[in-house]
């Protein structure tokens, strides 16, 4: 009788080998890292955790300044600031995703060179840490939300809320895709990591983070497609019709969004998976 083996060992791999019963079985594993992005991040720091809430606080207050303020960028009946805080309090989650997984083969070269287990695991361990910020950072939305509409502000929950979960899974696994695809490059290319940053600036500009997207089309509609082609301006889009009902909610922006993000975390997952192969070599 043929020995029924735990595990097998080989060179030959797909080139889409996303094993979810091989990361299951790795679930305590992952929880591990997950614990650790949350306890490491901010230790030996002297406002901790209070980064979470001062972060998106003050850029809020920046952007209804110089945007609302100075440049008259007009939000309808929503509060400037609260416009804002809604349309950051998303994107952040996208950010810290993509630079987060974006370091991946560099940040754990270490571990991954003496110890086997699947390297995906990483990098989703990061998307799921990510949503405790997320959640400190709703919180401070929600409290901010409560205050405005007792104070008498016209804005109302659209009843599509209930969607918001899928929205943010969709914004995870986006950052996840690309942040693979960046990862897997940089241990190639070094002076990526350096543009990233660099890059994301330029990418919060044309997802309409603090502008609504009709406004683009009305002023600079022969600009409009930078962001019309952005997947994330739609989900920002989105997050405030259903957290503030202002907007829209495009049905076909969703849909070409979700198509966007399944091919851009396919082909993170080629990617990754053909890069861990060897980039103990290059990194």
């Amino acid at each position: 009788m043929e020995d029924k083996w735990l595990y097998t060992i080989s060179s030959k791999r797909s080139l889409i080998n996303f094993n979810f019963r091989e990361i299951w079985r790795y679930r305590d594993l992952l929880l591990l890292f997950v614990k650790r992005d949350i306890t490491t991040v901010y230790k030996q720091t002297v406002l901790g955790p209070l980064w979470y809430l001062i972060q998106p606080l003050l850029t809020a207050l920046t952007f209804t300044i110089i945007f609302n303020k100075v440049a008259n960028i007009e939000t309808g009946t929503v509060p400037p600031f609260l416009f804002n805080l809604a349309g950051i309090t998303t994107w952040n989650y996208f950010k810290t995703c993509l630079t987060s997984t974006s370091d991946t083969f560099r940040a754990n070269a270490n571990i991954f060179s003496k110890v086997y287990f699947p390297r995906i695991v990483s990098p989703i361990s990061v998307i799921i840490s990510n949503l405790f910020k997320f959640g400190i950072q709703l919180l401070i939305f929600i409290g901010f939300y409560i205050y405005y509409k007792l104070s008498g502000a016209s804005i109302q929950v659209d009843q599509s809320l209930i969607l918001f979960p899928v929205l943010i899974l969709v914004m995870g696994l986006l950052g996840l895709g690309l942040g693979m695809i960046i990862s897997s490059l940089v241990t190639k290319y070094r002076d990526l990591k350096y543009l990233l940053n660099f890059g994301i600036q330029l990418l919060m500009y044309i997802s309409a983070v603090m502008y609504p997207l009709a406004l683009m089309r009305e002023k600079l509609p022969k600009f409009a497609w930078l962001v019309e082609y952005n997947p994330l301006a739609y989900v920002i889009e989105a997050s405030r019709y259903m957290l503030l009902g202002t907007g829209n909610l495009s049905k076909f922006g969703l849909g070409y969004t979700l198509g966007v993000t399944i091919v851009i975390l396919f082909l993170g997952i080629i990617i990754f998976n053909k890069t861990e192969k060897t980039f103990i070599d290059t990194v």
